[in-house]
């Protein structure tokens, strides 16, 4: 290949303009996140259920004493005939416990709630339950450790007794939080937790239902998750 061959031309060309072109160091970006901070509690609470709505979750507030007639209905309307819990359990509510496990705190009311309907427990190997889990289940029900008001988002905070296939697997995740959880934003719950003495192993923070634009920039829920989310505000203070 001589020096005068077209490609060995047209390298050098292109080689001489880079040089050519001199180029200019461009200003440093400004990167700053504008946290949004907030103390007042209903402010909190309009904007975290605000964020919510808008991702196309269902939110539903409520007292303390609906929350068994609450998750009936919500079952009723997304028709649902069978339903995953965890062991997250006071021993004297559920006697099918396998191992020992913290206490859920709204564990009696969902017990309640799901009287009707088929209810299985995760407390054994997700081999053992793998086929029903994924074919037959329509919902999963949660307790959140809090809730960010700044983008709208539930934090989960799994376990043994609380797996994070009851918010990943079924096509229905019902998510209960207490009013008081619901916080600023994030850093502000890395503050009051601790997190600096006790990190999390695992946290999941949700905002929405499962959704993708992978194919075509067409938005579809439920590609890798839930499709639907139902939040139920639980009032408490």
């Amino acid at each position: 290949m001589s020096a005068t061959d077209p490609s060995i031309l047209a390298k050098s060309a292109m080689l001489s303009r880079l040089r050519d072109a001199k180029p200019q160091a461009m200003a440093k970006e400004n990167l700053r996140y504008p946290v949004w901070q907030d103390n007042d509690k209903q402010l909190q609470q309009q904007r975290f259920m605000a964020g919510l709505s808008a991702n196309h979750a269902e939110v539903i507030c409520i007292s303390s004493l609906a929350i068994a007639d609450t998750i009936e209905k919500v079952l009723i309307n997304q028709q649902c005939k069978h339903v995953i819990l965890g062991s997250a359990c006071d021993h004297t509510a559920c006697d099918n416990v396998s191992y020992a496990c913290r206490k859920g705190e709204f564990y009696p009311q969902i017990l309640e709630g799901t009287r009707d309907i088929n209810v299985l427990v995760f407390d054994t190997d997700v081999d053992e339950i793998k086929s029903t889990l994924f074919n037959d289940i329509d919902a999963g029900i949660t307790h959140s450790l809090a809730g960010i008001a700044d983008t709208g988002t539930l934090v989960l905070w799994p376990d043994r007794a609380e797996p994070r296939t009851l918010s990943l697997i079924p096509p229905c995740h019902i998510a209960l939080i207490k009013r008081s959880a619901i916080v600023s934003n994030f850093a502000e719950l890395m503050a009051e937790k601790a997190w600096q003495q006790q990190m999390p192993t695992n946290i999941v923070l949700i905002s929405g239902p499962s959704k993708t634009a992978d194919i075509q920039q067409t938005l579809a829920y439920g590609a890798h998750g839930p499709r639907q989310l139902v939040v139920i505000l639980i009032e408490d203070m």
